[in-house]
């Protein structure tokens, strides 16, 4: 009798031990698929590919350097065509001043400044000859 007796002991543990282990796998399975282990998951997988993809773009912007910088230019400077026609004619107005403001400065203090003051200095010498 007390073999019988401990092997339906040892099989009531083995019994109360996969019952046990049954529970958790189920516990892990409802916690597996409540909303927010869902969410946590997906948040996971996204993270994953975003991860991937600014790899692979880092990766090709090393191998390709000029042409996608060429090109994120151009593709920022198609963003801002609006506000950069707004702008740009008094943006060239202000340059051209300043252009005409230095060369002003540098002028040579014989050379006239304006084309009338040339076309009176050439009827001046036409009058002494």
């Amino acid at each position: 009798m007390p073999r019988m007796r401990n092997r339906l002991i040892a099989a009531a543990r083995r019994s109360m031990l996969q019952r046990g282990e049954l529970h958790r796998r189920l516990d892990v399975a409802k916690a597996a698929f409540k909303p927010s282990a869902l969410v946590d998951r997906g948040k996971y997988r996204i993270g994953e590919k975003v991860d991937d993809a600014a790899h692979i773009m880092r990766q090709e912007f090393r191998d390709n350097r000029w042409p996608i910088a060429i090109a994120a230019t151009a593709g920022v400077l198609w963003l801002l065509r609006e506000p950069i026609k707004e702008h740009a004619p008094k943006l060239t107005r202000r340059i051209q001043e300043l252009a005409a403001d230095v060369a002003g400065h540098f002028r040579v203090a014989d050379e006239p400044a304006d084309e009338d003051e040339i076309e009176e200095l050439e009827e001046d010498d036409e009058a002494v000859r």
